[in-house]
């Protein structure tokens, strides 16, 4: 196997961030939100889809957690994603960041990822996210109004999250390049994007 030499190692990095809309420079898309917006939406759509289509076939029993709704609400994820970033003025890498941190909390629960979790994972990982990397953050009450739960709701989705993580925040360099490539994967319909060879794996949300 033939190994990206290190320029074009950040060669690669910054072309994929910049497709992303992370470094502010340029990954706008329509509606002028980074491109990492609809990208998260558009992976986790899909990833919701096969679980539950995975789900009903194998007749097995959700996991039940605290994220649960008893109905999916009517807002859609983009929408839903949409808000979270345009009144939490959240860093575009938050989101990435949010991407890791629901895939760590359904790997440590063996859960899947389905429509009555997903706006509640959203908001309390963007927010987890936002605290860990953002020099600036609004407080619980305020994330809590715009993702339209109490803030008590907030509060302890905050604490189950953090304590079924073990409170472990960090996201290596190469664990970031890695969900960022899966994103930008996306865009391009699930096939790698023609940038030569990769050096990063892809990840996504399974049913178990």
């Amino acid at each position: 196997m033939v190994l990206p030499s290190d320029k074009k190692l950040v060669e690669l990095e910054s072309e994929t961030y910049s497709a992303l809309g992370l470094d502010d420079s340029s990954g706008r898309g329509i509606s002028g939100n980074p491109r990492v917006l609809s990208l998260l939406s558009s992976i986790l759509e899909r990833s919701i889809q096969k679980n539950e289509s995975s789900l009903k076939v194998s007749r097995k029993q959700e996991v039940v957690t605290l994220f649960h709704g008893s109905k999916a609400p009517s807002m859609s994820i983009g929408q839903y994603i949409e808000r979270i970033f345009k009144y939490s003025t959240c860093s575009p890498s938050c989101l990435v960041l949010a991407y890791v941190y629901i895939n760590r909390y359904l790997q440590r629960i063996n859960a899947s990822l389905t429509s009555l979790v997903v706006h509640r994972l959203l908001i309390t990982s963007i927010m987890v996210a936002a605290k860990y990397i953002d020099d600036e953050c609004y407080n619980n009450a305020y994330f809590a109004k715009v993702g339209g739960v109490s803030t008590a709701e907030l509060n302890g989705l905050e604490m189950k999250f953090l304590f079924t993580l073990d409170f472990k925040l960090h996201v290596t360099t190469e664990a970031f390049r890695k969900y960022c490539s899966q994103l930008e994967m996306e865009a391009a319909g699930g096939r790698r994007p023609n940038k030569g060879k990769s050096f990063t794996t892809s990840y996504s949300f399974r049913a178990k």
